[in-house]
């Protein structure tokens, strides 16, 4: 009968403990957004806690509040920051803006719904907008230049 390598070999009780602490991290208190109805909040976390600052109140809908992140993201890179990339919060889903787009989840380690990508100008439109201008205009080629009058050749 062949013997186990050494590296292969798992000590007693070694998978019960590995199997203990992966249900004790299921079980940590995860980060909720907040509910409340019509505001906007931006995340962060100085610190290491989480704090939720709100950026908007009276918003109708998700992509509203989507939109005051992107421009809060547009005005502190302009200032000079360097964060590309913003967390925020909207009755109880969160929002994650950032070179893609937006996307939408209920849990920050969650499946994400992509939900805005960038255009080719960096601005912010409905997926399916894009694919539909594209079909619309089809393939864009450029056209040759018209000739000047009076330049030599005419």
């Amino acid at each position: 009968m062949p013997v186990p390598e050494p590296a292969l070999m798992l000590r007693p009780g070694t998978l019960a403990v590995v199997v203990a602490l992966a249900g004790l991290s299921a079980c940590a208190e995860q980060v909720q957004a907040p509910r409340e109805p019509g505001v906007c909040y931006a995340m962060t976390r100085p610190d290491g806690e989480v704090a939720f600052n709100v950026v908007a109140r009276d918003q109708p809908q998700i992509e509203f509040c989507a939109a005051r992140l992107e421009e809060m993201r547009l005005r502190f890179l302009r200032l000079g920051g360097t964060t590309r990339e913003v967390t925020g919060a909207f009755q109880g889903q969160f929002i994650f803006v950032d070179a893609r787009g937006v996307s939408f989840s209920r849990s920050l380690d969650g499946a994400r719904f992509f939900a805005l990508a960038r255009t080719g100008d960096g601005r912010l439109a409905m997926p399916g907008a894009i694919q539909s201008d594209i079909d619309v205009l089809g393939v864009v080629t450029e056209a040759e230049a018209p000739a000047f009058p009076g330049a030599p050749g005419n």
